[in-house]
């Protein structure tokens, strides 16, 4: 049984939607955060970055630099930038890009779901990391960027889903990455529960992305010392596995550690079987079989048998079969999470973003791995296991302030 609920949205009017809505301000470079709030007084940016042109600088995450958060969106809110919703409601969001169609409900999950591991992770958090969040909720009191969950398939879901895209919606726009984002308000009584009786034969949800804010929002609720029924849910957009997409997120490595090509192949088919393959030809041959990309030549990694650990969730995944058997023993990388001579890159940049990024010099070697699919995912949740860091690079990615969840009603 998976609890869903409707909650009164505060949310951008429609003719500012498409203006107030952005990526997290981590995803923006200085110049590009310098020129969205130069050229546009209604982004989030705004709120989430209050002092970039400010000379009166606070500490980052202390409760003065939230504050200053708070005073911001008070102030978008008192400009009529933001309306709250009438009526609980959930919201219909489908963003469409050129190789996907995302399709999903936003609304209220169930902070004891997760606690009593109904509501699955597969990722470690840093406690410090929920402290500074969840002392952020206490002073900002609302959540602006939802956590992303995705469930089994359900066609009655769907169905009704799809049905409901053929009204007119509330907010139809296209961001500069070439996505369009629809949205429709669900406030009719009758079909919100239509909807949670849905999501009451939905066994268990699984976190796709957003663990650092599942858990400080726990955390935040956990604290408090009024806990009213928003406080006891936290943000969040439920998708189905087969409307999510997983990429493959990728290894860029700085170093040989002192081996010759010749020498580094050598010692990797202690492991692997290595195919050079024509960069004409070059894809992913499927689970299993790593691409690695070094000076200007491709090859395929074949994992042989006995190095695939076909009982355990984790050590059977890429991303582990990797670092134990190349990554650590070969290039001397110990830590992907403190080394300086790796960094990552996403799979939606394709096998070209690994050879034009060692190809310019910036690394030695480039790693493809295949993305790891829904059910791996799954596998590692459900056996309350934890992935490699860096495994997956999943969408949709969510922008802020669309939709805002107020935690002080």
């Amino acid at each position: 049984m998976a609890k869903i609920i409707p909650f009164k949205a505060i949310r951008p009017t429609r003719d500012k939607a498409q203006l107030v809505t952005s990526r997290p301000y981590y995803a923006y470079t200085k110049l590009m955060l310098a020129a969205k709030i130069k050229g546009n007084p209604y982004s989030f940016i705004h709120i989430i970055n209050p002092e970039f042109q400010e000379e009166d600088k606070t500490e980052p995450n202390s409760p003065e630099r939230f504050q200053k958060v708070r005073n911001k969106f008070e102030q978008f809110e008192r400009e009529g930038i933001f309306i709250e919703e009438e009526r609980p409601s959930l919201y219909i969001y489908k963003k469409t890009t050129d190789i996907h169609e995302f399709l999903g409900v936003i609304g209220g999950a169930s902070i004891e779901e997760y606690n009593n591991g109904k509501i699955k992770k597969h990722e470690q958090t840093i406690t410090e990391r929920e402290t500074t969040f969840s002392n952020y909720l206490k002073v900002v009191e609302f959540n602006a960027e939802p956590v992303l969950l995705f469930h089994d398939n359900r066609e009655k879901l769907n169905n009704l889903f799809l049905k409901h895209t053929f009204n007119r919606p509330e907010y139809e726009f296209t961001t500069t990455d070439k996505s369009k984002h629809e949205l429709w308000v669900i406030s009719e009584p009758s079909l919100i529960n239509e909807i949670q009786k849905i999501y009451d034969t939905i066994d268990d949800i699984y976190i796709a992305d957003g663990h650092h804010r599942t858990a400080s929002s726990a955390r935040f609720y956990n604290d408090s010392e009024t806990k009213t029924n928003l406080k006891a849910h936290f943000l969040a957009y439920f998708i189905s596995s087969e409307r999510l997409k997983i990429f493959d997120y990728n290894r860029l490595v700085k170093t040989t550690n002192n081996l010759t090509k010749k020498d580094l192949i050598s010692q990797i088919e202690n492991y692997f079987i290595v195919t050079e393959v024509n960069t004409e030809d070059i894809h992913y041959r499927g689970v299993h079989n790593l691409l690695m990309y070094i000076d200007e030549n491709w090859y395929n990694l074949q994992a042989k048998e006995e190095i695939i650990n076909r009982n355990s969730p984790v050590e059977s995944l890429d991303t582990f079969i990797l670092s134990k058997y190349i990554l650590k023993p070969i290039l001397g990388i110990k830590s992907l999470q403190v080394s300086d001579d790796i960094n990552f890159i996403s799979g939606n940049k394709e096998l070209k973003g690994i050879s034009d990024n060692v190809d310019s010099g910036k690394h030695k070697i480039g790693f493809g791995l295949y993305p790891v699919s829904p059910k791996q995912l799954k596998d590692v949740a459900d056996a309350n296991l934890i992935m490699p860091p860096k495994s997956t690079w999943i969408e949709p990615k969510m922008r802020s302030g669309l939709i805002i969840y107020p935690l002080n009603n």
